[in-house]
């Protein structure tokens, strides 16, 4: 994901649904979008969604999570359509890099799937200075195992067995931990090609959650940014991921689920427990994200998640994206901007196309945490 240069931003942005492939076109078509490609006069709405652009103006850059990049390519077109003369310039790399950006005070906010470390709050008073970085939850969704073999279109892990696979103790596809999950499936002597993520990344720190919540036995690493374990392959972005398990077979890999859907991916179904294997779904994550709790204080949101439930239908392996902002002192030039389009984002219309792009929307208990706080930036 490639840093979009000012003077390109505006066709970035509006051609980002046909980039997105089959996946965009699904959303556009259950909006009626016709007229909000064309700035509205007064700078307030939209068909597919009601914008207040207040004083919003200029270029607000931002950076982080490729994980919500779809939904960002999103917001972004529908907020350029409303806000004439208003360019959001948000660059799509990860959201260890997105952190970064944000702590040096180059962006107006960071996206980013992990929740602002200790070390990174106290870094972000610098940039913040009368304040510093929060975690406001904007984007839910499954993180979606990804996978490419040839004869086999249904496929049934569990979390140990995922674990053994990222940590390349399980090699080939018809090892019998495998075959036990997926009675009736033929599969093939093929070796197995788990691809992570080369940078850091806060998909992957979620992964590391899940695992080590719920295949404690076999995945003894920290949940980090950093990919842990030896072997494997590595590809760049949530994009570069699932760009080799479409070109590779036997490839598996991980990435959010919008990716998965745009380059018709098969994705695994996890054995929780539950009743009947949970596949990656919005509604079944939005089901795993509705147990969450605010373990943030103050105006910070940072959230719990179950990675361990067992509720029938919920997939565990979720993921919440952050937009990383400061609490105050933000940056006069940008502030009324980063307040006006996120307050799109957390918007009753910012979170329904979040749906129809394959993620899920945050829970309403907690996005009404996210606008209050959103309003009093400062």
């Amino acid at each position: 994901m490639k840093l979009q240069r000012k003077n390109r931003l505006r066709a970035t942005a509006l051609g980002a649904l046909a980039v997105s492939g089959a996946l965009v076109l699904t959303a556009c078509g259950s909006d009626d979008n016709s007229a909000g490609d064309a700035p509205s006069t007064g700078g307030k709405t939209t068909a597919a969604s009601s914008i207040d652009c207040g004083k919003a103006k200029g270029q607000l850059r931002a950076s982080g999570s490729s994980a919500q990049k779809n939904a960002m390519d999103l917001w972004v077109k529908n907020y350029m359509a409303a806000c004439s003369g208003v360019e959001i310039n948000y660059n799509s790399s990860s959201s260890g890099e997105g952190i970064v950006a944000f702590n040096q005070g180059t962006v107006g906010f960071a996206g980013s799937d992990s929740a602002l470390k200790p070390e990174e709050v106290a870094e972000s008073k610098k940039s913040c200075k009368t304040g510093q970085g929060i975690n406001l939850p904007m984007v839910g969704g499954p993180v979606a195992v990804g996978y490419n073999l040839e004869g086999v279109d249904k496929l049934t892990l569990d979390a140990p067995t995922l674990a053994k696979i990222f940590d390349t103790k399980i090699k080939k596809w018809n090892d019998p931990a495998i075959a036990k999950l997926n009675d009736g499936v033929k599969l093939p002597d093929k070796a197995i090609q788990a691809f992570h993520r080369s940078e850091d990344s806060g998909t992957t720190q979620n992964l590391g959650k899940y695992l080590g919540a719920a295949a404690p036995n076999d995945w003894k690493y920290e949940a980090e940014k950093k990919w842990p374990a030896p072997g494997g392959q590595a590809a760049s972005g949530s994009s570069g991921i699932a760009a080799q398990v479409k070109q590779v077979d036997g490839a598996i890999g991980y990435f959010e689920l919008s990716y998965a859907k745009s380059q018709s991916i098969s994705t695994v179904a996890i054995n929780t427990g539950g009743s009947a294997p949970a596949e990656a779904t919005s509604e079944n994550a939005s089901k795993a994200i509705a147990a969450a709790k605010i373990k943030g204080t103050g105006k910070d949101l940072a959230l719990e998640l179950d990675y361990t439930t067992k509720a029938d239908g919920a997939y565990p392996l979720v993921l919440v994206t952050y937009e990383v902002v400061c609490d105050t002192g933000n940056k006069p030039e940008t502030l009324d901007t980063v307040k006006s389009f996120l307050s799109y984002a957390a918007s009753d219309d910012g979170q329904k196309i979040l749906t129809e792009a394959g993620y899920a929307p945050i829970p309403a208990e907690i996005n009404t945490k996210v606008r209050e706080t959103v309003n009093s930036l400062s």
